[in-house]
């Protein structure tokens, strides 16, 4: 069962007052909520722009949320039809007792079909979700316009990173007396050095729900553990299978060091490529959204008016 959707939260009024313009304007772009059950469990996501349009498809990090998406995804909304999914354990979607990254494809597709996007879609994927996007593209080339990865570092099961992740690095679960102090504790997994003040709050805000006593995390801590041998590792058998364009995004001081982005080029056929984005740390959207922003829109251009290359081992 998932949860009652949670209203949008914007900034408080003091972060608000002082957040640029672009960044204002971005939320007051209208927005939807749609949901879709797959295999029994609710899977909710946020709409922008028309029913009926080309469509991207925005998926979220682990221990993440479709806001974390929002500042950038609603500015694509004056010509493509949006959505940012909430995969089950994440945001307002349900909860399931097993979790893995073909059902989160499953969903991303399903999203994809409920949002109204007319033709194939563009799925653009963060950390864990760009692990999700790369599934996606492997089983579902044919159906894709194209996959977008930011900063997932596919590379071969690395026990150290796992057991990082696997740890306590989310913390314990809590219960927090009021919507400003659990926005107060928000933290990112992992920990960069530069953050957008505004955009933190607003993601924050966004990412705890109303519980008994106060205030709790949406996402279930219960995803975690089911990735002992590495997230990293598991995509890895994928690359070979995508035939449809994918672009990595390499954050300058993120995951995807140049040597597993070299690597990540050689398994997708030498023709996918492979961009730094300057001075952004692993959560681009966090700290350089500007930055990110243009690159996608760069990509989404370039693809709209331009033929893909074929890796060789592909008819």
């Amino acid at each position: 069962m998932s949860e009652p959707i949670e209203s949008h939260k914007l900034p408080s009024d003091a972060v608000w007052e002082r957040s640029p313009g672009w960044f204002r304007r971005a939320l007051e772009v209208p927005m939807g909520h749609g949901e879709v059950t797959v295999d029994g469990t609710n899977v909710r996501f946020l709409t922008w722009g028309e029913p009926n349009r080309p469509g991207l498809v925005f998926v979220h990090g682990g221990g993440a949320n479709a806001y974390w998406w929002a500042h950038i995804a609603a500015q694509f909304a004056d010509e493509f039809r949006v959505i940012a999914v909430d995969m089950s354990g994440h945001g307002d979607s349900g909860h399931r007792d097993l979790y893995s990254l073909v059902q989160w494809t499953d969903e991303v597709m399903a999203a994809a079909k409920a949002g109204e996007i007319d033709g194939p879609p563009v799925v653009i994927g963060h950390s864990m979700g760009g692990f999700v996007a790369i599934v996606t593209a492997a089983l579902h080339s044919p159906e894709l316009a194209g996959v977008v990865v930011c900063d997932s570092p596919v590379t071969e099961p690395d026990p150290e990173v796992s057991g990082y992740h696997i740890g306590d690095a989310f913390g314990r679960a809590r219960v927090y007396e009021s919507l400003d102090v659990v926005a107060g504790r928000f933290r990112t997994v992992p920990q960069q050095e530069h953050y957008l003040d505004f955009v933190m709050d607003h993601v924050a805000r966004n990412s705890a729900k109303h519980v008994d006593g106060g205030w709790a995390w949406k996402f279930d801590r219960n995803i975690f553990g089911q990735f002992a041998g590495s997230v990293r590792g598991v995509a890895l058998p994928y690359l070979a299978d995508v035939t449809c364009r994918l672009a990595l995004l390499r954050s300058e001081n993120g995951l995807v060091t140049k040597d597993i982005g070299d690597s990540m080029f050689e398994k997708l056929g030498r023709v996918t490529p492979v961009i730094e984005l300057p001075e952004a740390g692993h959560h681009a959207m966090l700290d350089e959204p500007l930055i990110l922003l243009t690159a996608i829109r760069s990509l989404i251009a370039d693809w709209q008016h331009s033929d893909p290359h074929h890796r060789p081992d592909v008819a």
